[in-house]
C-alpha cells in the first residue's frame, strides 16, 4: 500500500482517529493502539490547560507518539476558529489544524463561507489547514487553490452513524482527484465496511471517532477500522474489474463434455 503524504509528512496509516467520547483515557489508548493510526485529532477545548474535566489528555496520548491534529470544534465563526487554532498551536506545538466552523447545533453542518475565510487567514499564518467541509467539490477546489493541506468532506452528519450518505458527491471528489489535495472522508461512518467503501472510491484517508468510541468493544472496532481502511486502499490501487450488463461465466463453456440440446441424453 502506498504511503500518504500530507504537508510533506509521510504517513503509513490512512486512518485518522478522534479522541472524544471514550469512557476513560486507558480505553482510548488501547483503541488508538489497535487502530494503527498515526494522526490523532484533539479538541483544543480538551487540551486547554486547566479546562475542567479534561486535564491529562495530552499526557494520556504519550507525547510524541502520534501526530496531533488540534481541531477548532466549538467555533461558530471564522474569528472563533482563528482563536482556537492559534491556541491549539501554542499548546501542542503543531501547526496542523483541523478547521471546523459549525454554527448549526442540530445537524452540525459546516459554514462554507466562514470556513473559507478562516482557511485563507490560517494559510497566510503558516498553518497546515485541514478543513472539514460539506461534500461540495466547488468549495474543495477553492480551498485547494488557497493551499489547504487536505479537504475533509463529510460522509454523513457528525456522530450520526448514517454511513456513506453522500456517496454520489464523494464519487465526484474521486473524479476530481487531480485538482485536489488529499481527500480525507470525515464524519458519519458506523461500520468498517463503510470506511473500506470510501477508500475504494478513491479517498486518501478516513477519519473516525464516534464509531469506535461508542462501539460495544472500542478496541476491537478500532482494529477493524484499521484493517478496513487498508483493505479499501489496496482494492483501489489494485483496480476493480469492469462492470458488465450481462453475466459472464467464470469458466469457459468451450469443450464441455455434455450433449448438445438437440441430442438425446
Amino acid at each position: 500500500m502506498s504511503e500518504l503524504v500530507i504537508a510533506g509528512q509521510r504517513l503509513r496509516s490512512r486512518l485518522f482517529v478522534g479522541t472524544g467520547k471514550y469512557r476513560d483515557f486507558a480505553l482510548m489508548r488501547e483503541a488508538l493502539e489497535a487502530s494503527g493510526a498515526e494522526v490523532v485529532t484533539v479538541s483544543v477545548r480538551r487540551v486547554e490547560a486547566g479546562a475542567a474535566g479534561h486535564s491529562g489528555l495530552l499526557e494520556a496520548l504519550e507525547g510524541g507518539r502520534y501526530r496531533l491534529l488540534p481541531n477548532t470544534a466549538g467555533a461558530r465563526t471564522a474569528l472563533e476558529a482563528l482563536r482556537l487554532a492559534r491556541l491549539g498551536r501554542a499548546i501542542t506545538g503543531s501547526d496542523w489544524v483541523k478547521l471546523e466552523v459549525i454554527p448549526d447545533p442540530d445537524y452540525l453542518l459546516p459554514d462554507p463561507l466562514e470556513t473559507y475565510r478562516a482557511a485563507e487567514a490560517l494559510v497566510q499564518e503558516g498553518f497546515r489547514v485541514l478543513p472539514y467541509i460539506a461534500p461540495d467539490p466547488v468549495l474543495a477546489q477553492r480551498l485547494a487553490r488557497l493551499g489547504c493541506a487536505t479537504v475533509m468532506p463529510l460522509a454523513a452528519p457528525i456522530g450520526s452513524g448514517q454511513g456513506l450518505r453522500n456517496r454520489a458527491m464523494l464519487e465526484i471528489f474521486a473524479r476530481q482527484r487531480a485538482q485536489l489535495p488529499p481527500v480525507v472522508v470525515d464524519a458519519g461512518l458506523r461500520w468498517p465496511s463503510e470506511a473500506a467503501g470510501a477508500m475504494e472510491l478513491g479517498a486518501d484517508a478516513v477519519l473516525v471517532n464516534t464509531a469506535i468510541a461508542e462501539a460495544q468493544d472500542p478496541v476491537a472496532m478500532a482494529a477493524a477500522f484499521g484493517q478496513a481502511v487498508e483493505a479499501g486502499r489496496k482494492a483501489y490501487e489494485a483496480g476493480p474489474m469492469p462492470q458488465r450488463a450481462f453475466a459472464s461465466p467464470s469458466s469457459s463453456t468451450q469443450g464441455v463434455p455434455l450433449p448438445q440440446p438437440e441430442e438425446p441424453l
